[in-house]
């Protein structure tokens, strides 16, 4: 029950009145990296739980998607729910055709389970890699899941920060089926843009022609603090150079997600819509936003509408 335990010290609850943005979605647009959490009350969170964080619906995702003018989302399994998938299959579920899902998958799941996620919606998988979340990093467990989601046609996401890659690159090259970073791989943002760390971000990238990136989440990453829109220019200006590049570069695998409702965030709590008001300064062109938010979301999640 929602009664049996206290939200994290300091944890930030999603903004409830976001504003609607000026930047108007592609039709079709989707939010490919989103979640829920609970409710509690109907899907407890995970006793191994490293976090307890505020509810967060699916019907007040289904209303912020609307809100923000997206289509559809792609809700990723959060941690605070460990491997019971229920709440992210059941808001798949409820969203008929309008979302898919990213589970977490244990080494041992049964091949009928995976069957079952599937023809919930599910289509990949994630791979947690940042240490503060997770206990340990099992890689032939792993490297087991990647081998039974092969057949499947699912892909993996990955999540880790960027002072992990090197000791981790060679095992992510090994895995068998596509791959999806999650956020960029967190860059540093007061490093060069082009400087070591980053570039061999975009070469793990450039090694394989079936890694993806989301170019997510610059409230994670910019070191300014709270953002305030002025003009025509983004807020989140330090985290700009770093998706800028990607985007140019890998203009058919980028993705973009809003990350509601956050998960983890004690700083500030972004407003949604100035999150989307933010894509243009990543993706200044028509044809940049239709890939970003419709066309490559729609190739990995939905390929058979295409």
């Amino acid at each position: 029950m929602a009664s049996e335990f206290v939200k994290t010290p300091g944890w930030l609850d999603w903004h409830t009145e976001p504003s609607r943005p000026r930047f108007v979605l592609p039709s079709g647009a989707v939010d490919a990296h989103c979640h829920v959490f609970g409710p509690a009350a109907e899907f407890p969170f995970a006793p191994e739980r490293k976090y307890s964080p505020c509810d967060a619906s699916k019907d007040q995702l289904f209303a912020l998607r609307d809100h923000l003018g997206f289509t559809r989302n792609v809700i990723v399994q959060a941690t605070c729910h460990g491997a019971d998938n229920s709440a992210m299959v059941d808001a798949v579920r409820s969203a008929g055709r309008r979302a898919r899902g990213v589970a977490t998958v244990t080494p041992g799941t049964s091949d009928d389970e995976l069957r079952r996620l599937d023809e919930a919606g599910v289509r990949g998988v994630r791979f947690n890699f940042v240490r503060r979340l997770v206990d340990t990093l099992p890689m032939d467990g792993l490297r087991q899941v990647a081998e039974q989601i092969a057949p499947l046609g699912w892909h993996i996401v990955i999540y880790f920060e960027a002072q992990e890659l090197p000791e981790l690159a060679d095992f992510f090259l090994g895995l068998p089926v596509p791959l999806v970073v999650d956020h960029m791989g967190r860059p540093d943002v007061t490093r060069p843009v082009d400087g070591a760390e980053f570039t061999g971000f975009l070469d793990l990238l450039r090694a394989r022609d079936d890694i993806w990136c989301k170019v997510t989440c610059p409230e994670r990453l910019t070191v300014g603090g709270p953002p305030a829109l002025t003009g025509e220019q983004a807020a989140y200006r330090d985290v700009v150079p770093f998706a800028r590049r990607v985007v140019e570069e890998f203009p058919d695998r980028v993705l973009w997600g809003t990350d509601w409702p956050h998960p983890n965030l004690t700083d500030h709590m972004p407003d949604d819509g100035l999150l989307v008001d933010w894509i243009p300064s990543i993706a200044p062109t028509a044809a940049e936003q239709q890939a970003l938010l419709v066309d490559n979301p729609m190739r990995l999640y939905w390929p058979e509408e295409l």
